[in-house]
């Protein structure tokens, strides 16, 4: 299961009267649980847990609870994808 945020933002520059505009979007992924289970006895051992899939539905608390090892999303690797898209249209110049 693959967690996405999408946040559209639409920039206008108010100095240029052109019609460019820059979208962002992002999405975020989380990876594989780092949770040391060994942490009391002081060594190092993870549950190797490859990917976070929420337990309920969004907006509840299931949500923020791993269904494959049952630990919190905070404890799996967080990858951020960022995507600038730049709809840049210039005026067209006939040169007459």
């Amino acid at each position: 299961m693959r967690k996405r945020q999408v946040v559209v933002r639409r920039e206008e520059s108010s100095s240029r009267r052109s019609s460019s505009s820059s979208f962002t979007v992002r999405s975020v992924r989380y990876g594989e649980c780092q949770k040391n289970h060994a942490a009391e006895i002081g060594g190092y051992a993870v549950d190797g847990c490859r990917e976070f899939m929420a337990s309920g539905e969004e907006g509840t608390d299931a949500a923020l609870t791993c269904a494959a090892c049952g630990c919190h999303r905070n404890f799996h690797r967080r990858e951020l994808e960022t995507e600038v898209a730049c709809d840049c249209s210039s005026p067209s110049s006939n040169g007459n």
